[in-house]
């Protein structure tokens, strides 16, 4: 009797161990981990959210607009995040200057519950297009998630380092990082024009 009770209450220890292990490698593997940032319930909070990062930059921004993305809008969605479409978030605003001469873009994303934030970023690193201005090019990418927030912003290089610096300042805690730099493309010699006489 003493034998089984010892064998079923190391069982029951194996188990309990057994179980803490797959709980804690399912919230390692969600991406979505510890982050000092607010809790986010609208876009109204990503935009405050934003501005406390602005307030921790000290180099000089350009002039920029902050608005919501359209996450029906499929279009819209490759644009500013580089994503196929927005079924994996749920609020995403994005920040660039309103004249569109200037390469500057900042997304903000909260994935939706059970979403890996950090494949998110991944994700959107690769697939947004820093030349989509088409006359300027973003020379600098960096890409993260905190928790659930995903943030991206591509811009020169010294502006770009300035704000994300000050939003892994205001996170605390980071996913993996993401890092792409962007060189100038000379024009194919059938797009290169003589100068008239």
């Amino acid at each position: 009797m003493e034998k089984k009770t010892k064998i079923i209450i190391a069982i029951a220890v194996v188990a309990i161990i057994a179980v803490a292990i797959i709980i804690f490698a399912v919230s390692s593997n969600s991406g979505n981990g510890k982050t000092n940032l607010a809790q986010v319930n609208s876009e109204e909070d990503l935009s405050n959210l934003l501005d406390k990062v602005y307030e921790g930059v000290s180099t000089e921004l350009y002039s920029v607009q902050t608005i919501s993305i359209d996450l029906t809008d499929e279009t819209s969605v490759k644009s500013y995040t580089g994503l196929e479409n927005g079924q994996d978030l749920e609020y995403a605003i994005v920040s660039e200057p309103m004249i569109n001469a200037q390469p500057y873009s900042l997304v903000m994303a909260k994935v939706k519950s059970g979403v890996n934030a950090n494949e998110v970023a991944k994700a959107m690193s690769e697939g947004v297009n820093p030349r989509k201005w088409i006359c300027v090019t973003a020379k600098k990418l960096y890409a993260t998630n905190s928790g659930d927030i995903v943030f991206l912003i591509m811009t020169n290089e010294e502006m770009s380092k300035g704000v994300y610096e000050s939003f892994k300042a205001l996170a605390g805690t980071i996913g993996e990082e993401y890092e792409r730099t962007t060189e100038d493309e000379e024009l194919p010699p059938d797009m290169s024009f003589p100068l008239p006489l």
